[in-house]
């Protein structure tokens, strides 16, 4: 059993942040019900890198994992009515309709709390519930850059460079499953459901508590250099160096070691506290040049044996053979019936008593239609009739 076994999610979430979620809570054994169009998810339709797959493209095969599919039109009243029967039952209930959509559905919060009051509903939105962004598209990128983040590295005058993943789609998602956590606890304790809404910019921003407070309560402004270094609010050097072969991080070592390792006599006297400031960019592109003149490897057995922080530049086919990942288990592989042999990352939290556990790869459309209205309490010539209505779908009825 997992940690949260004996819990029913309903998730009406597209895309990533929401999928992400709710998978997160399928992995610790939640019964996570994604309740999609008769169409299918918006996600199964577009793959994110071309990756295509037999029935289940690489995006959403990664995104819903341990759920169950329950194809249904809640534009069908009958099928509207269906999912009515589910809320009364679950635990929780996440969405992130576009403005205004749940309540034209006739699921919005008020609707659903009124039917089970021990509900915890979550709203996942790009700026918030409500403002003068609430109909602003919430993409990934275009958050980042409103984030302020690209321009506290790179070079200045420079075009920003975007996070190498899907990074405000992945924190929000997170945001949202310590929230469901959370507000279980507190339903827990007092029996009472509640809303939860969770929204892209704040967690972007929130995140960012050092960096931001260092601007507004340090006031240090936010300076980037002529030098790609990696973070205006680190003292250089910092960033990734090209080496003769490669690329390595190397990041704010003391200047005299890191002089003595690479040859570079400049560096002995500077005051790490003063001149790492100050002569950023000089210590850039002296530590840039000495670094060329020598391979990764080479570079990082020196830098290491004077206790200099520093590290490899990975391409995703190191990373998956590094001896660390494969040691904590960090990719998870099991047989999907229509993928075939499926490697993806896991679950991160490892837990002694409850594990998480892969019980299942992502659902066709509407697969489990016929055993989630069954447990729901449907007759099976009720569940013949929506069917036959289109009201539900199942898997190859299309």
């Amino acid at each position: 059993m997992g940690i949260l076994s004996g819990y029913r999610v309903l998730d009406c979430s597209i895309a990533m942040a929401g999928p992400f979620a709710a998978q997160r809570l399928g992995d610790l054994g939640a019964d996570v019900v994604k309740v999609e169009p008769v169409t299918g998810e918006w996600q199964r339709h577009v793959a994110a890198g071309g990756a295509q797959g037999n029935k289940v493209n690489v995006s959403f095969l990664s995104l819903n994992r341990n759920k169950r599919s329950l194809a249904v039109d809640l534009k069908n009243p009958d099928g509207k009515a269906a999912l009515i029967e589910l809320v009364k039952t679950a635990d929780v209930f996440l969405q992130n309709y576009r403005p205004g959509v749940a309540r034209r559905l006739g699921v919005d919060y008020e609707t659903l709390s009124a039917i089970n009051p021990k509900l915890i509903y979550v709203s996942i939105s790009g700026y918030g519930e409500d403002g003068p962004y609430v109909n602003r598209p919430g993409q990934d990128l275009v958050l980042q850059g409103m984030s302020g983040a690209m321009l506290s590295a790179g070079r200045d005058g420079e075009a920003p460079t975007p996070a190498g993943q899907y990074l405000v789609d992945a924190i929000t998602a997170y945001t949202a499953f310590e929230g469901v956590l959370a507000a279980l606890l507190h339903r827990e304790r007092t029996g009472e459901g509640q809303m939860v809404s969770v929204n892209m910019l704040d967690a972007i921003t929130t995140i960012q508590m050092q960096e931001l407070s260092v601007f507004s309560v340090g006031n240090k402004p936010q300076t980037r250099s002529a030098e790609p270094h990696a973070h205006v609010y680190i003292r250089a050097p910092y960033g990734a160096f090209a080496t003769s072969d490669g690329f390595i991080i190397v990041a704010f070592p003391k200047l005299a070691t890191l002089g003595e390792v690479i040859g570079e006599p400049s560096f002995l006297d500077m005051d790490d506290e003063v001149d790492c400031w100050s002569r950023r960019d000089e210590i850039f592109a002296r530590t840039r040049e000495r670094l060329k003149t020598d391979t990764s490897a080479a570079w990082l057995e020196k830098l290491r044996a004077a206790d200099i922080w520093c590290g490899p530049v990975y391409g995703y086919a190191d990373l998956i053979e590094d001896e660390q990942i494969k040691h904590n288990g960090t990719f998870v592989e099991y047989d999907h019936p229509t993928e075939g042999h499926v490697k993806t990352p896991g679950f991160p939290i490892r837990f002694s008593k409850t594990p998480s556990t892969v019980d299942r790869g992502a659902p066709l459309t509407g697969e489990h239609t016929r055993d989630v209205l069954r447990e729901a309490g449907f007759a099976d010539a009720a569940i013949d009739a929506l069917l036959a209505s289109k009201a539900v779908l199942q898997e190859g009825q299309l």
